[in-house]
């Protein structure tokens, strides 16, 4: 559906400001549809994040910095993101014995179990884009990149 026709919005003021609104309406749809699929795992988006990047570090370790660095939410509150992780028994949380201040954060077989549950719904999030082809979302994704720049 077009964006005019989804937030009831007829007129903008150009094209760019079109852009930005449709930028922000369709992260928030498109968190909105990962939420739901998070909901049945008990974790959110910003944990998820968190799992992936360890499962990419494993079976090294990672800071709380690294992580911080890593996300794709830039707001997050990572060590209590962290500590909630832990108390589900999806990471384990050590002091790194060379800097007592540094905490460094592992997946555990429980968190790598969960991740591998999460994979086989790929599908599923690849459906979400059944409506463009992967040439237009090869191109979106240039687009986006350009715009960071």
């Amino acid at each position: 559906m077009r964006l005019e026709d989804e937030i009831k919005q007829k007129n903008f003021r150009n094209e760019y400001q079109k852009l930005a609104v449709n930028v922000f309406f369709t992260h928030g749809w498109l968190t909105g549809l990962h939420d739901e699929l998070f909901r049945e795992f008990e974790i959110t988006i910003s944990q998820f994040n968190i799992l992936r990047i360890l499962r990419g570090q494993h079976p090294n370790p990672a800071s709380i910095n690294l992580l911080k660095e890593r996300m794709l939410d830039k707001m997050s509150d990572t060590s209590r993101l962290v500590e909630r992780l832990r108390s589900k028994g999806l990471v384990k949380r050590k002091i790194c014995l060379q800097d007592r201040r540094r905490a460094e954060v592992v997946i555990t077989d429980k968190g790598l179990d969960l991740l591998k549950k999460i994979d086989s719904l790929n599908s599923q999030f690849d459906d979400l884009f059944k409506n463009i082809s992967e040439e237009e979302a090869k191109t979106i994704n240039d687009i986006l990149d350009k715009l960071r720049y």
